[in-house]
């Protein structure tokens, strides 16, 4: 992993706002920089930090978060024309005001109980949510799309297995993307509300990226289409000539 990636946004009323180039991929490429961010949700800026963010010139903002957490927090990107709701509704590791609403964190769950149900989770986002992970790779291809946020609460989930899928398609190595993914362990400040009301097991489990999480998606993907390249043509929409138009666009 090179030293200086990810690429990391620093604000101050916010965590884990980065640029996904620079990574380089199996061919000799690099991911463009300047044109793919990844995100949690950007409530509550600073004056500072809405300056940081118009400065990025997002044109396309695509949000994961279900109905209802995007309702109670609305996001508003300076100068994006586009806002694309691609909600995958909240479970485990999600919403935590949902989760404990639904009484998931009892304080009754063990940490390995709750890894479960996370992996179930990101087993569903490869296999269940992959028409929202469709449309933003159909943004990412528009020719007004770029350049684009994706973001769901924490930035954690639902758009780790998004940039992941992303770096993947475009032949960044495994090792990189889940480099990536971990990052949000020490990038991401965890400005979650009520999190501190959560039991600590499930706080810390519901709080960490797990390679083994991510791992379990691309797990699923192979076990439900042969490998990731099937996948990438029959539920995202990228056939051979999608992806390398998609690579033709973000890296060099």
């Amino acid at each position: 992993m090179p030293s200086d990636l990810p690429i990391h946004l620093p604000l101050e009323n916010a965590s884990n706002l980065r640029d996904l180039g620079g990574w380089p991929t199996a061919d000799g490429r690099f991911v463009r920089t300047g044109l793919v961010f990844r995100a949690p949700a950007l409530v509550g800026l600073s004056d500072a930090d809405e300056r940081t963010v118009a400065a990025l010139g997002i044109r396309t903002v695509c949000d994961f978060r279900g109905v209802r957490e995007s309702a109670r927090n609305p996001v508003h990107i300076p100068g994006a024309a586009a806002h694309e709701k691609l909600p995958i509704e909240p479970s485990v590791g999600a919403s935590l005001k949902d989760i404990m609403r639904t009484g998931v964190a009892t304080g009754h769950v063990s940490a390995g109980e709750m890894l479960e149900l996370l992996r179930e989770a990101y087993q569903a986002y490869a296999l269940q949510s992959f028409p929202q992970y469709r449309a933003m790779f159909a943004r990412l291809l528009s020719q007004d799309g770029l350049p684009l946020l994706m973001h769901c609460s924490a930035g954690k989930d639902r758009t780790g297995f998004g940039a992941a899928l992303l770096l993947t398609a475009l032949g960044v190595a495994w090792d990189d993307v889940m480099a990536d993914y971990l990052a949000t362990n020490r990038l991401w400040r965890r400005e979650i509300p009520n999190a501190l009301e959560l039991p600590p097991v499930v706080k810390d489990t519901l709080l960490t990226a797990h390679a083994t999480l991510l791992t379990s998606a691309f797990s699923a993907v192979n076990g439900a289409y042969g490998a990731v390249d099937a996948y990438l043509e029959r539920a995202i929409g990228l056939d051979a000539r999608g992806r390398a138009d998609l690579q033709a666009r973000l890296t060099l």
